[in-house]
């Protein structure tokens, strides 16, 4: 397909899906918390089985993080591992994505990329699938603090990034996913995730757009 087709589609897509109520915005709430999605060394690094070249996206994620970290919003890192020699516990996943073998716990593989600087006080959210809520206690810890609004950033954008905004959706949480901040191995699953997700389950907002809204929290 050539790029005037491809353009063409898009543009019919965009337009069918306008014109059937698609598209409808959530909002920024008013309690936010940031989760930054599986920005582990075994999805940034490219040699990895699971990785890919995500530099602009971790630099970008950095510069959602600063601005978190500045007005003191509760931020949530993911990461994912299995103790079972045979994968027993990554289920039937592990049929799908052979790379889940080098999820090793205290494995380098599942550390924060050191780019993104994790502070102690800064929590890790331990999952076995796609969603950061799926088995695990994200959920209540949001609630907790009485969050109404999640920021998504991270990898990859067709598959936990979007389970997670799915699920935070269904949870009553408003999934905010910032768009130069998440990454794919797959530049066409990646346009169409985000593309979807806009669409249906969350809002797609630029990185100075949810900047913007962060600073705002702190303004007098």
């Amino acid at each position: 397909m050539n790029e005037t087709a491809a353009a063409g589609m898009a543009h019919d897509d965009e337009r069918l899906f306008t014109e059937r109520g698609f598209g409808g915005r959530l909002g920024f709430g008013e309690r936010p918390a940031l989760v930054v999605v599986d920005v582990v060394n075994a999805f940034t690094d490219p040699s990895s089985p699971l990785g890919a070249g995500m530099d602009a996206e971790v630099e970008a994620a950095g510069v959602v993080l600063s601005a978190a970290r500045s007005v003191k919003i509760p931020t949530f890192f993911t990461t994912l591992w299995y103790e079972e020699p045979d994968l027993k516990d990554a289920g039937l996943w592990a049929y799908k994505m052979k790379g889940l073998s080098i999820l090793r716990p205290g494995s380098p593989a599942v550390q924060v990329d050191d780019r993104l600087g994790r502070t102690p006080d800064e929590a890790i959210v331990m999952k076995k699938y796609a969603s950061a809520f799926f088995g695990t206690d994200l959920a209540s810890r949001l609630t907790a603090r009485r969050v109404d609004t999640v920021l998504l950033v991270g990898c990859s954008t067709s598959g936990c990034v979007r389970a997670t905004a799915v699920d935070a959706v269904q949870l009553g949480f408003r999934p905010i996913i910032l768009r130069e901040a998440v990454a794919d191995r797959s530049a066409a699953a990646h346009a169409q995730a985000l593309f979807d997700l806009d669409k249906k389950y969350a809002d797609v907002v630029s990185l100075d757009e949810g900047v913007a809204y962060l600073e705002g929290l702190g303004a007098p």
